[in-house]
């Protein structure tokens, strides 16, 4: 077989593999391995998205990102001429974003699937329906492995070819919501799946070694030696009585030997195979690829070093994993679905406090802090609570009795005295006193 046709048969079976159409993609295009989202590794193993997601850590780790962006409120703000921000709630598009962006899905599904997709093939897209004035009206997500695009070398203009069940339908930039991850060239994001396809395809390896041991009753540590040569019905005989112990129902099982047969031991086990550190340090590196601490997906080890509480953890994974991904669909919302008209007064954003709630002390201490100082007024940290707005709490307000350090002692209030009988008399006015000591 020429080398031509081995590597056009593994092009067939990869496509088989992920039981995808290639479509849109020629077997010559460069780009045929992104578009697979994976391919060969020195391990052996054939990566591609389906593979790699039954990887635990893989899972968890997409599984993470994407839900935990998915439950933050996303929503559409407008620009107010005193440079401060209100709820757009009159806008169509508060709705889509915050509620429901189309008839089957709701905020959180649709969130969920669009990062996801960020997490698997490092593009998220998703198709714009419009009014005939241009108003959004819905967002129907569209697979990344199915999307190609191309840049017109006259106009500039990109076009999203997507290709579905041998129908290939052709969209315009104003009819896609294109969220990029990771790219060098502006135009596509980079696949984590297929950048870490090495590393994917050793955790992968180890894993499948690993299951073998098990269903082979773990790592043989023995071997049995015959007193000579033995014709093959007898060692087809062994072999049937080695069966009968082998598997991990038949472990423990002590196993009968005949003809003169010994049991030999080679004293190896599982820690001299490093097979358990590797896995270890496999979790570790996929960790890597995705930004995500290893104590964040359930691996233990090495978590002292995240300090005394889960407010640390939380504030971590916000800004150095969650952040670049919060502010990437942010601004792709801006460009995609809000006019140039639009972009000047009005911009998406998603209320990260949610993921800061878990420690209620530190929240409480923050929200009384806010409210005497007069950053936030108790209607907003009721709202952000849940709680009914109540008459009066949208006012600024701060303690009275911060004062200069040069006041102190000049102004003396005294308080009203409020006699045995009948109202309280009102305060005398305030007497100018002296600093020092009162009896000089």
């Amino acid at each position: 077989m020429t080398l031509k046709s081995r590597v056009k048969g593994w092009l067939y079976k990869a496509a088989n593999a992920m039981t995808l159409t290639v479509t849109g993609v020629s077997l010559t295009d460069l780009r045929l391995g992104a578009f697979l989202a994976g391919g060969p590794t020195y391990s052996g193993k054939l990566v591609t998205v389906d593979s790699a997601i039954q990887l635990d850590t893989v899972w968890a780790c997409s599984r993470l990102i994407s839900d935990t962006i998915a439950a933050m409120p996303l929503k559409l703000y407008q620009r107010q001429p005193d440079d401060t921000s209100l709820l757009a709630r009159e806008h169509p598009l508060y709705r889509i974003l915050y509620v429901a962006p189309n008839a089957d899905m709701t905020a959180m599904e649709f969130w969920s699937a669009m990062v996801s997709c960020l997490m698997l093939w490092g593009n998220a897209f998703a198709q714009v329906v419009r009014r005939g004035d241009g108003t959004v009206i819905a967002l129907n997500p569209l697979r990344p492995d199915r999307m190609t695009v191309r840049r017109d070398i006259n106009t500039g203009e990109l076009t999203y070819t997507y290709s579905y069940q041998g129908q290939q339908l052709v969209l315009t930039e104003d009819q896609i919501f294109h969220i990029k991850g990771y790219c060098t060239d502006g135009m596509m994001g980079i696949s984590p799946i297929s950048a870490g396809r090495q590393q994917l395809g050793s955790a992968m390896a180890a894993e499948e070694t690993a299951a073998r041991m098990f269903a082979n009753g773990m790592l043989s540590q023995t071997y049995i030696k015959s007193p000579d040569w033995v014709p093959d019905e007898m060692l087809a005989r062994a072999k049937e009585i080695l069966n009968d112990y082998s598997g991990a129902v038949n472990a423990g099982k002590t196993p009968l030997l005949e003809g003169g047969w010994t049991v030999e031991s080679i004293g190896m086990n599982p820690e001299d195979m490093q097979l358990l550190q590797t896995r270890g340090f496999n979790v570790e590196t996929i960790c890597r690829w995705y930004g995500v601490a290893p104590v964040m997906i359930g691996r233990m080890e090495k978590s002292t070093a995240w300090g005394s509480g889960l407010e640390q953890m939380n504030l971590w994974f916000l800004t150095y994993t969650l952040q670049p991904w919060l502010v990437r669909i942010e601004q792709a919302i801006s460009r995609c679905l809000l006019s140039a008209a639009e972009k000047a007064q009005y911009f998406a954003k998603h209320n990260v406090d949610a993921l800061l709630r878990a420690d209620s002390q530190a929240r409480a201490q923050l929200e009384a802090t806010q409210v005497q100082n007069g950053i936030k007024t108790r209607n907003e940290v009721r709202e952000k609570e849940g709680l009914p707005p109540l008459p009066g709490g949208d006012m600024l307000t701060v303690q009275a009795q911060m004062i200069p350090l040069t006041d102190v002692g000049v102004i003396a209030i005294q308080p009203a005295v409020k006699p045995v009988n009948g109202a309280a008399l009102p305060s005398p006015k305030p007497q100018v006193g002296i600093l020092g000591d009162p009896d000089e």
